[in-house]
């Protein structure tokens, strides 16, 4: 039903994209299109109990208005090189989504090897000749390395790793307009997203988890880098394996701006930070206009270049 016209005003009612596949639930709000990828093909469905049900909720901070003078902000200052289709997009389009996601924590216990340098110096002296035959003494300071191995046993708590359950929002996207305050994390309860779309969870947990994990264990890698004593380190090599693990459900804000601006592209999406204001989104470009640019600026340089010459009569 592409081009339809839906009428989501019913309060906790469920929809679903036919061209992104998230699932969306309207409470209290009325739409017609997709926060994510502007489309209108949205129909109702019954709700999915399988779903997992949230746990904890980080609320909106500002209003829309507030969102829409970033995003104003933001567009101005790219819209030189972009494409000219772009300026279909309008702040009015802007959406707030409660995005799923699970918050990953455990405690990571890492056996580790690598090699530490310590630095020092040395006063070498030597004896040069030049071409007629006189010598000459020179005397310098020289910098050398030593290394030695070091190997130990490292734990720490891993906190805070967000991953996306969105079916619209991916996780590059999510991570690009990170970190949220967990201080103001509050348990889930219907009436903190009232007025709000909610997407429901779409990835399974379990996928989820092993994602956490590894993102978990790419921390600990650069948590040793900063540990390492010395002046500097190499070969470090590390194995890590993690307890006490924890996955919550939580529903976390963004600001989502979606523009269908050509048939035969993807849509371009920005997205906001819902409780900061971090911006990301990559505005397609118009390399016509690039062309342009870099002819003209040749141009510039190669006057100026003929005039510094005594080009000019």
């Amino acid at each position: 039903m592409a081009g339809s016209s839906v009428d989501l005003a019913l309060p906790g009612a469920t929809f679903s994209c036919g061209t992104c596949g998230a699932g969306l639930s309207f409470a209290g709000v009325r739409s017609e299109t997709c926060p994510y990828c502007a489309s209108p093909n949205v129909v109702e469905r019954p709700p999915d109990a399988g779903r997992p049900r949230p746990e904890f909720v980080v609320a909106f901070t500002g209003d829309a208005g507030l969102a829409r003078r970033q995003l104003e902000r933001w567009l101005g200052s790219r819209t030189w090189f972009a494409d000219a289709r772009i300026k279909r997009a309008r702040v009015e389009d802007l959406r707030g989504v409660h995005v799923p996601a699970y918050l990953y924590s455990a405690v990571a216990h890492t056996d580790y090897t690598a090699s530490i340098g310590e630095q020092y110096t040395e006063v070498e002296t030597r004896e040069t000749t030049d071409a007629e035959g006189h010598k000459k003494t020179e005397v310098r300071t020289v910098t050398r390395t030593e290394y030695r191995p070091l190997s130990g046993h490292h734990v720490g708590y891993v906190t805070d790793v967000l991953v996306s359950a969105s079916a619209g929002l991916t996780d590059a996207e999510l991570a690009a307009v990170e970190p949220y305050d967990y201080l103001h994390l509050r348990r889930y309860s219907p009436a903190l997203i009232s007025g709000w779309i909610a997407e429901e969870f779409s990835r399974d947990p379990d996928d989820c988890r092993r994602a956490s994990r590894e993102a978990a264990v790419d921390d600990v890698g650069l948590r040793l880098r900063r540990f390492m004593p010395g002046d500097g380190h190499s070969d470090l090599v590390w194995r890590t394996s993690v307890t006490w693990e924890s996955l919550a459900a939580v529903l976390v804000p963004v600001w989502v701006l979606a523009v269908r601006y050509r048939d035969d592209r993807r849509p371009l999406r920005v997205v906001i930070n819902g409780q900061t204001g971090a911006i990301a989104g990559k505005v397609p470009l118009a390399w016509w206009k690039i062309a342009l640019a870099a002819v003209v600026v040749a141009g510039i340089a190669a006057a100026i270049a003929w005039l510094w010459h005594g080009g000019a009569p």
